[in-house]
């Protein structure tokens, strides 16, 4: 988006270092109950998580002191260094990525991306067990010309060198579905269906799916049924509204309590991430909105 922050543009922001700051509207919001609803009353049924790089304007520590005021206890896509800060505050990552390089378009359908790969998994995932975590995302990569079928086939050789460390440590690698229409061009996990065709060849209740239900809404469509379908290849659910991947209120086409209420009723016990881009005037405005689609989620 030309006006916002994307998730690929926040990776590289990381890797730089560099984080907006920002912080005097978000202060005098926390001061203010008015403008921010701080109950931390939650039904139960939904474990919230959201994703740190939609509001990276925050510094982490800040962060994770207001989404305990929601009652919230996770934080999405933290990297090691960052473990520590979350710690301290009693703050699980819900999902966290390597120390290492973080690519969405270079990832495991490329054997050439292997060693590499290899090496940054095996560091992580004795980091993220050690932390108390347990999901560490992946990334098919681009097509760049491959067929869809050694694409799989390149993704489970590569990653069957990393799951039975994963085994080993209780971690679980999710790769996530993106769309290839609109956010992420060319990308190879856009559908479903394959990654479902991964995690059966990989036959290994450590690998799963991070279904994000805005990118496949764009890609697939048929959300609920999707769930119902394949929920046990589902580790983690992502959200943002359709189109646009802005608030998740009536705004846009998707019914998220009516998803949400079918996710609960397969029996997730996993983290649903709020991940969308507000389009609040300020950041003050960019908080309170994550937290309301925390609340419209929690059914």
């Amino acid at each position: 988006m030309s006006n916002n922050l994307s998730r690929r543009k926040a990776i590289q922001q990381l890797s730089a270092g560099a984080l907006a700051v920002g912080l005097a509207p978000v202060a005098q919001a926390m001061s203010h109950p008015k403008n921010m609803e701080s109950s931390n009353v939650l039904k139960g049924n939904i474990n919230h998580s959201l994703c740190y790089w939609t509001l990276s304007f925050m510094p982490l520590e800040e962060l994770c002191i207001e989404v305990k005021k929601w009652g919230v206890k996770a934080i999405d896509l933290l990297t090691p260094n960052e473990f520590p800060i979350a710690q301290k505050h009693g703050i699980t990552c819900s999902m966290c990525y390597t120390a290492g390089k973080i690519s969405l378009t270079e990832g495991w359908n490329n054997p050439a991306n292997h060693e590499w790969l290899i090496k940054d998994f095996t560091e992580a995932i004795p980091l993220v067990a050690a932390a108390g975590y347990k999901n560490l995302i992946c990334f098919s990569g681009n097509r760049n010309g491959m067929d869809d079928v050694t694409g799989l086939k390149n993704c489970v050789e590569g990653l069957k060198k990393i799951m039975p460390l994963a085994e080993k440590h209780g971690v679980i690698i999710q790769m996530e579905l993106f769309n290839s229409r609109v956010d992420h061009k060319d990308y190879m996990c856009d559908k479903s269906e394959w990654g479902v065709d991964l995690c059966k060849q990989l036959g290994s209740e450590n690998f799963k799916l991070l279904y994000d239900i805005y990118h496949m809404q764009i890609n697939e469509g048929d959300i609920i049924r999707s769930i119902q379908k394949n929920h046990q290849y589902f580790g983690h659910y992502h959200t943002a509204g359709v189109p646009g991947r802005n608030e998740i209120d009536e705004t846009q086409e998707l019914n998220y309590p009516a998803i949400m209420r079918a996710i609960v009723a397969t029996g997730f016990k996993g983290y649903v991430a709020q991940e969308f881009i507000s389009k609040g005037k300020d950041n003050a405005a960019k908080v309170a909105s994550i937290h309301k689609g925390i609340q419209i989620c929690d059914v």
